[in-house]
């Protein structure tokens, strides 16, 4: 009974649930042969644990309702961002590249090393959702106050970022030019720097629940955008293929804005 109780907690039936999808994607992937439908899902991912643990936990608790419509907003821009960006464009080259790095094998690696790992890491990162809802609430606090105003600056460098970018791709006159203006005069990746900046504010709601520990989930975030999935990796493509990136990597700072020159 111990084992049973522990193993239906929260906390796994958001693990669950991420498995079943993940492997459901898994599955339709090898079907259309492209993984990248992994990076619409990301944003959602949030959006459904966040309110498979509110009704799970939450009895009318104001900062779990507030902080599941703040995760609503980002993830679901996020994920219709990504797929409408990838739609007819076939599978993104970081999945090409690994499909024929491993050839035969793909097929069942790609459900360990690309949707399984997502999985853990996208439960991970949303720990302070779980411990910030689990908590009962006793009032706002002013790190609530100043949760919102990071994560209201987070969500505009992405969203705005986003959508500067997708301006400037859609002339085609652009095509092969770096985009140097807007958000992205100030750091080169605006986008992912709004991205990590949500999630400190997610943090400060936790913070204001008693769960300051879950700061393991904005820096595992951060340096996810900065050192792996996000800026490191992109760099080294955009170099490879737009030269003139290189003197914009001299003027303009990968990750933190400067505002002045």
């Amino acid at each position: 009974m111990v084992v049973l109780s522990y193993f239906f907690t929260p906390l796994a039936w958001g693990a669950g649930l991420l498995w079943l999808c993940l492997t459901l994607l898994w599955l339709w992937s090898l079907r259309i042969k492209d993984s990248s439908i992994i990076d619409s899902f990301w944003g959602m991912g949030f959006v459904m644990l966040a309110w498979l643990w509110y009704g799970l936990l939450s009895d009318t608790n104001p900062r779990a309702l507030v902080l599941c419509v703040l995760v609503s907003i980002w993830g679901i821009r996020l994920s219709a961002h990504i797929a409408v960006r990838n739609h007819g464009k076939g599978e993104d080259y970081r999945y090409q590249a690994f499909r024929e790095a491993h050839g035969d094998k793909y097929w069942w690696r790609s459900y360990f090393r690309v949707y399984l790992l997502q999985g853990v890491l996208l439960w991970l990162i949303s720990l302070p959702l779980f411990f910030t809802q689990h908590t009962a609430f006793t009032g706002w606090t002013w790190v609530d106050a100043l949760g919102g105003i990071i994560w209201l600056v987070g969500f505009v460098f992405e969203a705005f970022g986003d959508w500067q970018l997708a301006q400037f791709k859609a002339n085609p006159h652009n095509k092969g030019k770096v985009f140097d203006s807007g958000l992205w005069q100030y750091t080169r990746h605006p986008n992912y720097f709004g991205d990590a900046v949500l999630w400190w504010g997610y943090f400060c709601f936790a913070i204001a629940a008693g769960a300051s520990w879950t700061v393991l989930s904005p820096l595992l975030m951060t340096f996810l955008l900065m050192k792996v999935s996000g800026v490191a990796l992109l760099e080294e493509r955009l170099v490879e293929t737009k030269p003139q990136y290189l003197d914009y990597m001299s003027q303009t700072p990968a990750f933190f804005p400067k505002f002045w020159r």
